[in-house]
């Protein structure tokens, strides 16, 4: 609000004394500076959250990483690999995968037993493939399969 607004209204013949222009220009005053402090108290919650948002984002992209990593190196406890890790080293490298590769190799030399070494070969099912020995030419009908048992003896 302006003082010029404020000097033009006029209450009968008379214009508004200046104790009540510099009243109400006060106030005024105080509650622009109370909007104003509460802007800044919003800026700031919306600062510290996006902070917030920030360092839980960098936390999901490790744990993926890590995990990621865990699996190509075919370790077999995510927790007990993390746990012998050097995280800090690994959170202030540029590229957080080549150090957790890095890191899950000198893991392997030191403590081996963490991880798979040999490939576990796929289960065996029975009476799939080809196998060598084993009768495929079977008779189509029953009078084939006839014939060809006595002719056998």
């Amino acid at each position: 609000m302006k003082r010029e607004f404020l000097q033009a209204i006029k209450v009968g013949e008379q214009a508004l004394p200046k104790e009540v222009i510099d009243a109400i220009m006060a106030e005024n005053g105080r509650d622009i500076q109370n909007a104003r402090q509460a802007g800044d108290q919003w800026e700031e919650k919306y600062r510290q959250a996006q902070q917030d948002h920030d360092r839980q984002l960098q936390a999901l992209r490790l744990e993926h990483a890590l995990q990621a990593g865990v699996a190509k190196a075919r370790g077999r406890n995510v927790k007990a690999i993390a746990a012998l890790l050097d995280m800090d080293a690994i959170c202030a490298a540029e590229d957080i995968p080549g150090a957790i590769d890095a890191a899950m190799e000198a893991l392997k030399t030191e403590n081996g037993y963490l991880f798979d070494t040999d490939p576990v070969p796929p289960p065996y099912a029975a009476n799939t493939g080809t196998q060598s020995g084993v009768r495929t030419d079977y008779p189509a009908t029953l009078a084939g399969a006839l014939r060809e048992k006595y002719e056998r003896k």
